[in-house]
C-alpha cells in the first residue's frame, strides 16, 4: 500500500518517463534520427538490421508520439491522481501490445521498454492509504 506521498511522487514520475522517452516519436524528423540511433544500438549488439520506416509507420509513430506526450503534460499539469489510474489501465494495455510484438519477433530492446511499463502499471494499481479526517 502506497502512502499519498509516495502515489504523488510515483505518477510525476511516470508521466516525465512518458514525455522524456516518447517526444523523439512526434516529429517524422526526430522520428528517423531515434530510429537510426536504434539501429545503431543494434549493429553495436549484433541484432538483426531494424526494417525501413515506411510512411505509414511514420504516420503511426507520430501519432503514438503526439498522443502520449499530450498524455503526460495532460498529467503533469492536471496533476490529478484519478488519472495514474488511468494510465495503469493504458500500460497494461501496452505491456500486452508489446508482448506481442516481441511474440512476432520485434527487437529484444523492447524488453527493456516493457519491464519500465510493466513496473509502472503494477505500482500505478497499488491501493493508497486513506487519508485521516481532520
Amino acid at each position: 500500500m502506497l502512502t499519498h506521498a509516495q502515489f504523488h511522487r510515483l505518477y510525476r514520475i511516470s508521466a516525465w518517463y512518458d514525455l522524456l522517452i516518447t517526444w523523439p516519436y512526434t516529429t517524422p524528423l526526430t522520428l528517423a534520427m531515434m530510429w537510426q540511433m536504434i539501429g545503431g544500438l543494434h549493429a553495436t549488439a549484433g541484432l538483426a538490421p531494424l526494417p525501413e520506416l515506411g510512411p505509414y509507420a511514420i504516420l503511426f509513430g507520430n501519432f503514438f508520439g503526439t498522443i502520449v506526450v499530450l498524455w503526460s503534460v495532460l498529467r503533469l499539469k492536471l496533476n490529478d491522481p484519478q488519472l495514474a489510474r488511468w494510465d495503469a489501465v493504458g500500460r497494461w494495455m501496452f505491456s500486452a501490445w508489446m508482448i506481442n510484438a516481441l511474440l512476432s519477433g520485434a527487437s529484444p530492446l523492447l524488453w527493456g521498454f516493457l519491464v519500465i511499463e510493466l513496473c509502472f502499471a503494477v505500482l500505478q494499481s497499488l491501493p493508497v492509504q486513506r487519508q485521516a479526517l481532520a
